[in-house]
């Protein structure tokens, strides 16, 4: 009998928030699903959302995505959706708890990396548990950067 090899997880990248990293110390990451109508689903399939404003926040004892930005899908006439309306996360109840004490007693931010599509099409968001980064730490993470690209260039030239 042979065994089923695993599918290898395909990500299809919608959207991504990369100011993120810079302006936030990453301490944790989850993934969530997202509560989408079908026109929201379509207009993500087109790739042209934005996450950059956005953030999640605990309200009622549930998570929501705040601020982010789907477009309307043009097809869709009068059944279309609002582009920046809250949108409700998919979170296990020990996920959500863990998350709601460290928004309320360590002062921290959930911040939305990326959303993609995971293997079975399913639209998932990837939340980031952090504390914003003080400005010297700004400076500290550029002048790394660009330590590593001189060292980059140099280790091409050099062979």
């Amino acid at each position: 009998m042979a065994t089923k090899a695993r599918p290898t997880t395909i990500k299809k990248i919608v959207a991504e928030n990369r100011k993120a990293r810079f302006n936030y110390e990453i301490i944790d990451t989850y993934e969530a699903g997202l509560v989408l109508t079908g026109t929201e689903v379509k207009s993500l399939r087109e790739g042209k959302a934005n996450i950059a404003e956005s953030y999640a926040s605990d309200e009622d004892g549930e998570i929501w995505l705040i601020n982010s930005y789907l477009p309307e899908y043009l097809q869709a006439n009068r059944f279309n959706h609002e582009t920046r309306r809250r949108r409700k996360l998919l979170l296990s109840k020990r996920e959500i708890h863990r998350l709601r004490v460290a928004i309320n007693r360590e002062g921290m931010t959930l911040v939305p990396l990326k959303v993609y599509f995971n293997d079975v099409g399913r639209a998932k968001i990837e939340l980031a548990l952090a504390k914003g980064k003080k400005l010297h730490d700004k400076r500290e993470t550029e002048k790394e950067r660009d330590w590593n690209r001189q060292k980059g260039r140099l280790l091409r030239e050099r062979g």
